[in-house]
């Protein structure tokens, strides 16, 4: 697949006085191929999703935004769901409408990484955030039928590279979707004690894993207290959980 500006490219040629021939040799491109572009009307136009993705362009080597993809990726495996059935594949991304602060941060994420255009969704105690894309494949390809913990989630080695560069916007994205903050209670000896946690919960087993591994990459400690449910409850680890993730707002 050629980029889209080296189409225009061809086309800007021709319609200067250019044959399809000169046009083809200047640009390194077969006959044919200049001569489809070139007899099309009206001339087309760069725009949309392609031109901002970096796994669909050879001449550059990742413009995405890399914190911002990591943290829409951590809120994709957590509330998100890629339709790639329709004719322009969808992105939506569930969001409980309490959190306004989150609804924002995840609009922005998708403009930042690849979205020109990005709506809000009212439904029943929610608001689902979507952006059409056909390129949000691309950049998502755990997509597939069925639910996520119901199939194998393993990241590409490219996005491994991006997220253990960013681990802590990667946590940010899950926390924020299928974890928590919050103040947990206990009593000792009729003497009660209040102290932060964070909590991850996910029936995936890949995606659990996903999360213990970017916790390793930043040394931060936890546990599982559940089969399905991690924590993150030492002081310390709290406190370094708290400079990459926060409590949602």
């Amino acid at each position: 697949m050629h980029p889209p500006e080296l189409r225009v490219r061809a086309r800007q040629l021709h319609l200067s006085g250019a044959s399809v021939s000169e046009t083809a040799r200047s640009l390194g491109l077969a006959y044919r191929t200049v001569w489809e572009w070139c007899r099309e009307r009206p001339e087309p136009v760069v725009q949309g999703t392609g031109l901002r993705c970096f796994r669909c362009r050879a001449d550059v080597d990742n413009p995405t935004d890399q914190p911002a993809y990591c943290y829409l990726l951590g809120l994709y495996l957590g509330d998100g769901h890629l339709v790639t059935t329709a004719r322009v594949p969808v992105l939506r991304i569930s969001c409980s409408e309490v959190w306004a602060g989150l609804i924002d941060a995840c609009e922005a994420a998708m403009r930042d990484v690849l979205a020109a255009r990005v709506q809000r969704v009212q439904q029943q105690g929610c608001v689902s955030v979507q952006s059409y894309g056909k390129h949000w494949p691309c950049l998502l390809p755990q997509h597939g039928p069925g639910r996520k913990h119901e199939r194998p989630i393993v990241l590409t080695d490219w996005q491994r590279d991006i997220v253990a560069a960013h681990p802590g916007d990667f946590l940010r994205g899950l926390f924020h979707s299928d974890g928590c903050r919050f103040a947990n209670r206990v009593v000792v000896r009729d003497k009660e004690y209040v102290y932060p946690r964070y909590m991850f919960t996910n029936e995936s087993v890949d995606i659990m894993g996903l999360c213990q591994w970017a916790l390793d990459l930043l040394g931060i400690a936890w546990r599982m207290n559940r089969r399905n449910s991690l924590s993150v409850a030492r002081r310390g680890a709290v406190a370094a959980l708290d400079r990459h993730v926060g409590p949602k707002f």
